[in-house]
């Protein structure tokens, strides 16, 4: 089981149990202080058993249940603002026999000093039940406002893949002027895998003249399909920050692991721009310290405008990126950003060893690198190209990213900082 602020995390029934769940609900009402709790769940198998468990373990400690059944993770952010609190029951991007749960306080994912008592064990004082209440969202209204209407009807093809997109996306992309074509509606005849960031999208090419969309489950992340080519998923933030800049915002969070292309971009038209530790949390964190206007982190397709959702939003960003496919920018964005090439790869280390493995590859780069130690070791190579060492926040794997302009730069640095790592393990097992 992995516990983060990015959510719990689990393979149903092997690491994840119904206690767990019940154990972490229990103790996650005790911040709720609206005595309220939205909640959700995606398309998983699982996840209508944990769902009713969440609301058990919710309501026998008084607090009121709002329940919008299997609806993305965005609307369910977005009703949390409204609620005060939100569950969402969901593993993301995590292969299709894990599940869990991301915990929401007034719009927003829980912080460190907030993940230490959801996990820890709170003694409730129960005075009264509370009450379930199913509820719909009026995100699809609220985001087409803040799109806009598309021009000429374009035809887009989204790729649902089996998972929670499945009514909310088509419903909004028809609604701003879009012609819709929706494949893998159905989880269990679903061609593409849960997370599209690494998945081929063969049936979405195949299936895409113009632009495709394609969603993990729970439909947080997005990734663009154009001229028959799968795009990096930092592409997808990339254009949610153009699109963001053209309607007047100019502050904005990247992840350390998001394309520099992008940062680049942001300070040629004007804007500032921080960056944070990797993770939704952590870049919306950054957001509301800096009173940025909007963010994201390239590596999930993520792209965040907190004055409508406080999370990695793909939903709303189809519409963003729609809205822009007639115009000039689009093509000229895409021309910008498709200089840069990206490699995420995951290297398999024991978790124990995980901490002295990077604390050892520190002490090997820092002679010849300039270090950037905000999350994991990020290496400068030079002004278009860096490599980044970090622990993941969701699976048990170091994870390697790097970035550069030049091909052969990225796939010898890839090779170089690999070897490095499976050395530093092999000299402190």
């Amino acid at each position: 089981m992995k516990i983060s602020i990015s959510g719990v995390r689990g393979i149903y029934g092997k690491d994840l149990s119904l206690k767990n769940v019940l154990e972490f609900c229990n103790n996650f009402s005790t911040l709720i202080e609206s005595g309220k709790c939205v909640v959700g769940r995606d398309t998983r198998p699982t996840g209508k058993i944990i769902l009713d468990n969440v609301c058990t373990a919710l309501t026998q400690n008084g607090i009121d249940i709002y329940n919008l059944g299997m609806v993305p993770t965005p609307v369910v952010f977005r009703e949390a603002r409204r609620y005060g609190a939100g569950i969402m029951v969901t593993s993301s991007h995590n292969p299709i026999e894990w599940n869990g749960l991301k915990f929401i306080l007034e719009g927003r994912g829980i912080n460190e000093d907030e993940l230490a008592i959801v996990k820890t064990k709170q003694i409730i004082k129960k005075e009264k039940f509370g009450k379930e209440t199913l509820i719909e969202s009026d995100y699809i209204t609220e985001a087409a406002k803040i799109i806009g209407s598309v021009k000429n009807n374009p035809e887009v093809v989204v790729d649902v893949g089996g998972g929670a997109a499945k009514n909310t996306v088509p419903e909004l992309l028809s609604k701003i002027g879009c012609t819709v074509k929706t494949i893998n509606n159905d989880l269990d005849s679903s061609t593409s895998g849960p997370d599209p960031t690494t998945d081929s999208l063969s049936d979405l090419i195949k299936n895409t003249e113009k632009i495709g969309f394609a969603f993990d489950l729970d439909s947080d992340r997005m990734v663009i399909v154009s001229n028959k080519k799968k795009r990096s998923p930092d592409l997808t933030l990339g254009l949610g920050i153009v699109k963001a800049m053209q309607l007047g915002y100019k502050k904005f969070v990247l992840s350390v692991d998001s394309s520099i292309g992008i940062e680049k971009y942001i300070i040629a038209h004007g804007g500032e721009i921080w960056r944070s530790k990797v993770g939704e949390a952590n870049v919306m964190q950054q957001i509301l310290a800096n009173n940025a206007d909007a963010g994201g982190e390239g590596s999930s397709g993520g792209f965040i405008l907190p004055e409508f959702t406080m999370c990695r939003d793909g939903i709303l960003t189809s519409g963003l990126v729609a809205s822009m496919l007639e115009q000039k920018e689009f093509q000229n964005a895409i021309n910008i950003f498709k200089k840069y090439f990206q490699s995420r790869t995951k290297i398999s280390i024991p978790v124990q060893y995980h901490d002295k493995a990077i604390e050892r590859l520190k002490e090997k780069l820092c002679e010849h690198y300039e270090l950037d130690l905000l999350d994991g070791i990020k290496i400068k190579i030079n002004s278009d190209s860096w490599a980044l060492i970090r622990r993941s926040n969701t699976e048990d794997v170091i994870r390697l990213s790097l970035e550069s302009n030049n091909m052969d730069i990225l796939k010898d640095k890839q090779r170089e900082v690999t070897n490095l790592v499976n050395e530093s393990y092999e000299e402190i097992k």
